[in-house]
């Protein structure tokens, strides 16, 4: 594991080198909002275009994009609008808001105060004198109360339709499912993804980058029958570091590297389709430069899981703010589904054919209503009913010549042929099933400082200290910088001809003619450039341009027509 840098040095060289920007910095800024400059975006979209080259392209789960804002009936049936709420505390003498939770963690040796009750917060906090971090003032009076953490809009004029900016990506993906099943012709499984900007209200964001009020969320939902389970055999032998339940509770418990494949094996994770996307998303994170030694998968311990999740792994990447969510691997059973079938009316089952039809025999009553009516009066629509249940669930009733139901507790009896009882054989050719729902979600903001921090190196070259950003070739904002040794001669016209030539190829170029080549080289060390093309006074001579690479500093010499297939070998991996 490369040494962590300084937290600062790597948001100064985030800032100066043109990743990331704070959001309204010329007005004084506003926490937990951020900008991409060039670079950062560049970063971003490669980082995206990864995500989907592995589950659109390789897995072939379609995309959609559905809308970032939606009706307030969308998140009461989702539970977002009762339940997605933080604890909030205020300063009785300042009167500033703050995480409640994140201020018992802060005083305490309580880790996990996320989730506890509100009153018990407050407790804590006057218990423990914690002080106001804004004033300083003790918390003893402090009121803890449950702040939602949407942001609440209204759809059209006035305040008749209230709507939120969406929490998730995933509730679009849920309230469109009516038509994703047909566009998939009802055949399970199949997985839809969604790549967009979330919102949440949070209430004194305190991590910069890695805690934001807008940010970008990649999603899957993987729609599947109840007893279906993806196969690991792919991802079997990727080595993965785990923080099961069982660890994070034992005091001496720690993280621990195993397979995928022994971690099904040893129940460890119990969900094989959880399994293979820890498997796929450990493989994701290393080809896009996260170092392995800093990220793990915690699962989450019961009272921190989220209200629609049976089981849920999170991706965690260690970083100089700690230990960091990036991706969620969650169980979401068919909550989701169920929820939005029973709030909005409409049927959110897939019908699944049976390979052979079933037969099974059936037992029902159709009672004479002729009969039971002159009979029993006003009780005998009850006593019909009571006849219907006890057919299907004691037919040996029915079996003498009288039959017996209580209906508000008084019995009666009545013949078998007025009870309508038969059997028969009912043919049935498949069912209608509500899909159980795996998603894998990413944070993409949280994964794109990962890969800045993880890839931010020092090292000593000529000896002369360099700042460089080993960010893989594949997700760096260049794919190569282009110089003229100097800006005379007729080298420049050179090096803009190769820059055009390499740009008609589709490739990332940055022109640099400003400053001493060596200051050229360490500016793009430093902003992560695999590939330096210089052109010098021998191009004009043989036709040969100097390749230098950001990591080893190494240099050679190839031919202008060979600079295309050089540069793809180290952006593809083969160089």
């Amino acid at each position: 594991m490369s040494e962590i840098p300084e937290r600062q040095e790597v948001v100064e060289l985030a800032k100066r080198r043109g990743y990331l920007y704070p959001s309204f910095e010329i007005y004084g800024g506003v926490s937990g909002f951020w900008d991409y400059g060039p670079l950062g975006t560049s970063l971003k979209n490669a980082i995206v275009g990864s995500w989907r080259d592995m589950y659109v392209v390789r897995h072939g789960y379609e995309e959609i994009e559905t809308t970032t804002i939606g009706k307030e009936d969308v998140y009461e049936a989702s539970g977002h609008a009762d339940g997605f709420s933080d604890a909030l505390a205020s300063c009785p003498e300042c009167g500033t808001f703050f995480r409640a939770d994140h201020l018992v963690e802060d005083h305490t040796d309580i880790e996990n105060a996320d989730g506890m009750p509100k009153e018990r917060l407050a407790e804590i906090l006057a218990d423990e004198g914690v002080p106001c971090p804004s004033c300083g003032a003790t918390l003893d009076n402090a009121r803890v109360e449950e702040f939602n953490l949407m942001f609440e809009t209204n759809i059209g004029p006035g305040t008749a339709r209230k709507g939120y900016l969406r929490p998730e990506t995933a509730q679009g993906i849920f309230v469109d499912f009516q038509r994703l099943k047909r566009y998939y012709r009802e055949s399970l499984p199949f997985g839809v993804t969604q790549v967009g900007r979330a919102y949440r209200n949070e209430i004194n964001p305190r991590q910069g980058i890695v805690r934001l009020r807008e940010f970008q969320q990649a999603e899957l939902e993987y729609f599947k029958r109840p007893d279906d389970e993806i196969d690991v055999s792919p991802v079997e032998d990727v080595e993965v570091r785990l923080y099961p339940v069982e660890e994070q509770e034992d005091d001496d418990g720690e993280p621990f590297v195993t397979t995928v494949g022994e971690a099904v094996e040893d129940g460890v994770i119990e969900s094989e389709t959880i399994a293979y996307f820890v498997g796929r998303s450990q493989e994701w994170y290393e080809s896009i430069g996260i170092d392995p030694d800093r990220l793990r998968f915690r699962q989450h311990l019961p009272d921190e899981r989220a209200h629609y999740a049976s089981d849920c792994w999170d991706g965690e990447t260690l970083t100089t703010f700690g230990w960091i969510e990036v991706n969620g691997i969650a169980d979401r059973a068919d909550y989701d589904l169920r929820k939005h079938a029973e709030y909005s009316g409409e049927e959110m089952g897939v019908w699944q054919e049976y390979d052979e039809a079933v037969v099974r025999e059936e037992t029902v009553a159709d009672p004479d209503m002729s009969v039971l009516g002159p009979e029993f009066g006003g009780a005998a629509g009850g006593i019909a009913d009571a006849l219907r249940e006890k057919a299907r669930d004691e037919p040996e009733a029915f079996e003498g010549d009288e039959v017996s139901v209580t209906v508000d507790g008084e019995a009666y009896t009545v013949s078998t042929d007025a009870a309508g009882f038969e059997r028969r054989e009912v043919r049935e050719t498949g069912e209608n099933v509500l899909p159980q729902v795996i998603e894998p979600s990413y944070g993409l903001d949280r994964i794109v400082y990962s890969v800045i921090e993880h890839s931010y190196d020092e090292d000593v070259i000529d000896d002369e200290e360099r700042t460089v950003l080993r960010v893989p070739p594949k997700v760096a904002p260049f794919d190569a910088a282009v110089f003229p040794l100097v800006s005379k001669d007729g080298l420049e016209e050179h090096a803009r001809e190769i820059e055009e030539k390499l740009r008609q190829a589709g490739m990332r170029v940055k022109y640099d003619g400003s400053g001493a080549i060596g200051r050229r080289y360490r500016r793009h060390d430093e902003i992560g450039t695999p590939l330096a093309v210089t052109v010098d006074y021998d191009t004009k001579e043989d036709g040969t341009v100097t390749l230098r690479d950001r990591d080893t500093t190494d240099q050679w010499r190839v031919e202008k027509d060979e600079i295309i297939e050089e540069i793809e070998s180290v952006v593809e991996g083969d160089g």
